[in-house]
C-alpha cells in the first residue's frame, strides 16, 4: 500500500518561509505526477496548489501561489517538496501530498478526483 508522509508545517509569520516534504513509500515509476492540495479552515473547499509531473517536471500552479511557491520532485529519493515564501496568513491550511496514475493537463489538475492516494496532511499557520 502507498503512503504519503507530508512534514515541515508549521506556524511563522507572515512575509516569511517554510518548505515542506512528502515521502513516498512505494516505487514512484507508476505515479504520473504529484500535487499539494490545502484545506483552509472556516468552511472552504480542499483547493489544489501546485503540481509536477513526475517523469517530465512540468508544474502548474494556482495563479495565487505563482511567484512565491515552487513545486519539485526528487526521483531519488522519491521525494516531493514545496517551497513557500512570502507566506500570507491566507496561505494557512492542512496541506496535503496526492499522488496520480493520470497524466494530468491544465485544469484537470485542479480536480482532487483526478488522484489516487493521499497523505495525512500538515498545518501550516501564518500569523500575521
Amino acid at each position: 500500500q502507498v503512503q504519503l508522509v507530508e512534514s515541515g508545517g508549521g506556524l511563522v509569520q507572515a512575509g516569511t518561509s517554510l518548505s515542506l516534504s512528502c515521502a513516498i513509500s512505494a516505487p514512484t515509476f507508476i505515479w504520473s505526477g504529484m500535487a499539494w492540495f490545502r484545506h483552509a479552515p472556516g468552511g472552504k473547499e480542499l483547493e489544489f496548489v501546485a503540481g509536477v509531473g513526475w517523469r517530465d517536471g512540468t508544474t502548474y500552479y494556482l495563479d495565487s501561489v505563482k511567484g512565491r511557491f515552487t513545486i519539485s520532485r526528487d526521483n531519488a529519493k522519491t521525494m516531493v517538496y514545496l517551497q513557500m515564501n512570502s507566506l500570507k496568513p491566507e496561505d494557512t491550511a492542512v496541506y496535503y501530498c496526492a499522488a496520480t496514475l493520470q497524466t494530468l493537463v491544465g485544469y484537470n489538475w485542479l480536480n482532487h478526483r483526478n488522484y489516487d492516494s493521499w497523505g495525512q496532511g500538515t498545518q501550516v499557520t501564518v500569523s500575521s
